[in-house]
């Protein structure tokens, strides 16, 4: 069997890459624009402010668009947010098992982000 070319590949992955960045971009339009300017936001505070850490930030926001539904995050965010709270107000919050459901699949989908983005 022959093996394809360089210029039979490159077609491929021109084609291969016309279907997947649509569908990051149709999963991230499924969050609210404040919900994806607030992840950039906190992202870029922690990685940099630069173009560079934007093109990424942006990035991996939409890798866990097209992982989690925004339901499923801001699930997630809140459980964290409220698991900040101090003693017994927030035990329901960090050790509930819906909390570590979502907040599980939260980190799963940063962690896939992370190794597609930066």
């Amino acid at each position: 069997m022959k093996m394809p070319g360089v210029k039979t590949i490159k077609p491929i992955l021109l084609a291969s890459a016309a279907i997947a960045f649509p569908m990051l971009a149709h999963a991230a339009s499924d969050y609210p624009t404040p919900a994806v300017a607030e992840y950039v936001y906190g992202c870029m505070k922690a990685n940099g402010e630069n173009r560079d850490t934007l093109q990424r930030c942006s990035c991996s926001i939409d890798v866990i668009a097209s992982v989690v539904t925004y339901e499923r995050y801001e699930a997630a965010e809140t459980y964290k947010q409220m698991g900040l709270v101090p003693g017994e107000n927030g035990v329901l919050f960090r050790e509930s098992a819906p909390a570590k459901a979502a907040i599980g699949e939260l980190k799963r989908a940063q962690a896939e982000a992370d190794i597609r983005c930066f």
